[in-house]
């Protein structure tokens, strides 16, 4: 896990770089772990942010839960690297796979049942990793929309979380389970476009959620190499939230749909 000030300030804006220093300095990191290669933290801004950074050798992965949209890394995510530079935190896998050895089948699967019992999105990530059945579009637009009125005040001003459904559709990605990961994509650009209407700020961070789902959903759908009739299926989804009123994101979609039609042509 190496990781330096000269690399952390090539990954920001001078700005954002004295901004990390300061809530670093501040006591703004609220919480940092280690598990392998992966670092999760939560920092205090103007409101609690999940920072995730993922070490790949000379690669740095990161992502946070802020709707920052400028050029390079948040100021939350420099307050984290730079806290991991100066205290590389202590890797609890060691003592997890230290536990797992001496524990039998029959204790982890009450402990998994458990777990799964009381933690709802939790139990999406298992069955999306282990099962064979996925929720419909329906089902998902109705969590995401639930979202949209539990940050609604009555407009939502903020970024709202959209990151346990990104997470839920790469783990049918990674079991090739593309159709199920077009459904999590499908849910996800449709029920935000469809609530637009209740945002009021962080626009950029909205964008990108659509536009990540859009990019999944025409990857998902040409990986499933479908048939004509199929395929039609697929460009109609596109079609319709292209020409549904009022046209906000409507040019986003037109985009996907000429990406998915001429890649599908070609």
């Amino acid at each position: 896990m190496n990781v330096d000030e000269a690399t952390i300030r090539k990954r920001c804006t001078d700005a954002v770089f004295e901004r990390g220093v300061n809530y670093r300095d501040e006591g703004r990191i609220q919480r940092l772990d280690r598990f392998d290669e992966r670092v999760t933290a939560t920092v205090h801004g103007s409101s609690l942010y999940d920072v995730t950074v993922e070490f790949d050798g000379r690669d740095l992965d990161t992502r946070c839960t802020c709707p920052y949209a400028g050029s390079g890394d948040c100021k939350h995510v420099v307050a984290v690297l730079l806290d991991v530079a100066a205290s590389p935190p202590r890797d609890e896998s060691e003592d997890i796979e230290t536990v797992l050895a001496d524990v039998s089948a029959e204790e982890l699967r009450a402990f998994v049942r458990d777990a799964l019992a009381e933690n709802a999105e939790l139990r999406d990530q298992f069955l999306a990793r282990f099962g064979d059945d996925h929720k419909s579009v329906d089902e998902y637009r109705k969590e995401i929309g639930h979202l949209f009125e539990a940050h609604a005040d009555p407009v939502v001003f903020e970024a709202i979380d959209f990151s346990r459904f990104f997470e839920i559709a790469e783990e049918y990605r990674d079991r090739e389970r593309h159709l199920a990961a077009a459904t999590v994509y499908r849910a996800l650009f449709e029920e935000v476009d469809e609530r637009y209407n209740l945002v009021d700020g962080a626009y950029d961070h909205y964008a990108r959620a659509i536009q990540r789902a859009l990019d999944g959903y025409v990857e998902c759908v040409l990986a499933t190499n479908p048939d004509p009739e199929a395929f039609d299926t697929y460009v109609g989804v596109l079609e319709t939230r292209a020409t549904t009123e009022p046209r906000i994101n409507d040019e986003q979609f037109r985009r996907a749909l000429d990406d998915l039609e001429d890649r599908y042509n070609a």
